[in-house]
């Protein structure tokens, strides 16, 4: 039996083309932007876009605002498609299809038309259920200091992109083969779940909540035609004033998206479970 070598890796002159471009399509604008905050005419460099960032104005109760809402959201996303998804494996796989094409929907509709049918809905309760104790459900959701109604409508948002991310880290487990021996030891099928599944998703949950975190610091058009005020509206409202400083805030909020990318990598590859080709001798 003729037995197969691999072949040596080489370099290829086109990978190496691809890298450049991709590199410069990335750097190119971002060193711009970053010349852009600290050359300032008639002055040569200057850091003071960046030193006045802390002391704007809206800075601070934006930031935490934009987080409070990351935070609620990714817990909405994951309690809601985490259980989904793991029961749809054990118990319905026929339906994976379905419940597919309904999770990719938000990427359907634009986001201008599902504000103006939130919209829609909060003008119509406050109308018709005013003497009803629903009428105070719709302030509360609309409260300015945290407001529910963009928690919710970011979690249909981010829908897509934590199935995908979940429904990948699930092909790679044999859920019902982890359950059922779980099951064998005595362990009852939410213990199973919590001890044996969600472990091996570890990847997978940190895909999701990265994904989701990174929708919700950027996301602007629902948080402004509903009047809500978070990060990335503040950063649009005072471009008009301060372009330099908005910028140097848009550059600061790329690094930190990039270095929560590079914590969620190294978390979530820390540990690796050997295959079973490495354990067989």
């Amino acid at each position: 039996m003729a037995r197969l070598t691999a072949r040596p890796a080489t370099a290829s002159p086109w990978r190496a083309l691809v890298l450049a471009a991709a590199a410069l399509y990335f750097l190119v604008p971002l060193a711009a932007s970053v010349v852009f905050t600290v050359d300032v005419p008639g002055q040569g460099l200057n850091l003071d876009a960046y030193t006045r960032i802390l002391d704007t104005e809206g800075f601070l109760p934006s930031l935490l605002l934009s987080l409070e809402l990351a935070a609620a959201t990714i817990a909405v996303v994951l309690l809601l498609v985490v259980p989904a998804t793991v029961a749809l494996r054990l118990t319905a796989p026929k339906l994976r299809p379905v419940v597919e094409i309904v999770c990719a929907l938000p990427l359907v509709v634009p986001p201008i038309a599902f504000v103006a049918g939130i919209g829609t809905v909060l003008k119509w309760g406050p109308e018709h259920l005013s003497r009803t104790p629903l009428f105070q459900t719709f302030v509360a959701v609309q409260n300015p200091d945290f407001p529910v109604v963009l928690v919710l409508a970011y979690a249909v948002m981010a829908l897509p992109f934590a199935h995908r991310a979940l429904d990948a880290g699930l092909r790679a487990v044999d859920v019902r083969t982890l359950v059922e021996a779980a099951r064998s030891c005595g362990a009852s099928l939410p213990h199973a779940l919590l001890r044996a599944v969600l472990p091996n998703l570890r990847g997978a949950l940190l895909s999701a909540s990265f994904l989701t975190l990174a929708l919700v610091l950027g996301e602007f058009t629902i948080a402004q035609l509903l009047g809500f005020r978070p990060f990335a509206v503040w950063i649009v409202n005072i471009s008009g004033s301060q372009a330099q400083m908005s910028v140097a805030v848009s550059v600061m909020s790329l690094l930190v998206t990039w270095l929560l990318l590079l914590l969620l990598a190294g978390f979530g590859g820390g540990r690796r479970t050997p295959s079973p080709t490495t354990d067989r001798k």
